[in-house]
C-alpha cells in the first residue's frame, strides 16, 4: 500500500510492480466528476504527481491480517476499471485497504466524522 500527500489528505494505490500502481482515480480527483472517476494502473510518476511516494508502515496486527503480495495485487487488478467513487462511502483509502486487508475502511473518514460528532455534541 502506497500513499502520497495532496495538500490536507493523503491518495492511496497500491503498488502492483516496480513502477506500476493501481489507484482509484489519480492524487488529485477535485475537479474530475466523480463518476469519471475509475480505478486504474498507471506508473509510479503519474500516481505520485507532485508529492513524493510512502509506503505503508503496518502495525504488528495489520502485518497479521493483511492478505499475501500476491493476493492484494490479484485483487487491485480485479478491480481495474471500477467506478462508483464517493468521497465518504469508497474512496482511494477505502480501496487500498480493501486490497490489502479485505475490509474497505477509510481511517482518515473515520477520524473527520469522530470529530465532527464531538463537535456536533458540544
Amino acid at each position: 500500500m502506497l500513499r502520497v500527500k495532496v495538500s490536507f489528505y493523503y491518495h492511496y494505490g497500491v503498488c502492483v510492480d516496480e513502477d506500476r500502481v493501481v489507484q482509484f482515480g489519480l492524487p488529485d480527483n477535485v475537479s474530475t466528476p466523480t463518476e469519471q472517476i475509475a480505478v486504474i494502473e498507471t506508473d509510479m510518476a503519474a500516481f505520485a504527481g507532485d508529492g513524493i511516494p510512502e509506503t505503508a508502515v503496518l502495525t504488528f496486527a495489520e502485518r497479521r491480517r493483511r492478505l499475501s503480495p500476491k493476493k492484494t495485487v490479484e485483487a487491485a487488478r480485479a478491480r481495474l476499471g471500477e467506478t462508483g467513487y464517493h468521497i465518504f462511502r469508497n474512496n482511494c483509502e477505502h480501496f487500498a485497504h480493501a486490497c490489502v486487508f479485505g475490509e474497505a475502511t477509510s481511517p482518515f473518514v473515520d477520524d473527520v466524522r469522530e470529530s465532527l460528532r464531538k463537535k456536533l455534541q458540544k
